[in-house]
């Protein structure tokens, strides 16, 4: 069964709707690549989805060991080649998480972040580079 189907509506974009849910989601190329930037370049969408797959698999595992990460968030970067093809080089990821969070538990969550299915799905000349404050 199909996950999502998509159609090209004109002027590089995009737009995808999610079988299951419901959900539409559009895509723009990006300003720098003949686009209007309007919404999630299709690389904005890799990139984004590699921190909440992160967030997402560390959130199964704190509920498994009755941890709160509510409000927790992250901020992603992502790093483009200057030659062709174009391609993400790099993506880098801010995560701030609960400051009540012993040691033993951060490591717990940080070991999980980087083995969810984006993260090792990802070819690896992509550098992921991840970050973790706990100042919540």
């Amino acid at each position: 069964m199909n996950t999502a189907t998509a159609r090209y509506a004109g002027q590089l974009r995009t737009e995808a709707t999610h079988l299951a849910s419901g959900n539409v989601i559009q895509t723009d190329a990006p300003t720098d690549n003949h686009g209007r930037g309007e919404a999630f370049s299709p690389t904005d969408l890799v990139s984004t989805a590699l921190g909440a797959c992160m967030m997402t698999v560390m959130g199964i595992v704190a509920e498994r060991h009755q941890l709160n990460l509510t409000g927790s968030t992250f901020a992603v970067t992502k790093h483009m080649s200057t030659d062709t093809p174009r391609r993400i080089v790099q993506i880098d990821l801010a995560f701030r998480l609960p400051a009540a969070l012993q040691a033993a538990d951060r490591a717990l969550l940080e070991r999980t972040a980087h083995t969810c299915p984006v993260a090792v799905s990802l070819h690896p000349d992509i550098r992921q580079q991840t970050s973790f404050s706990y100042d919540l």
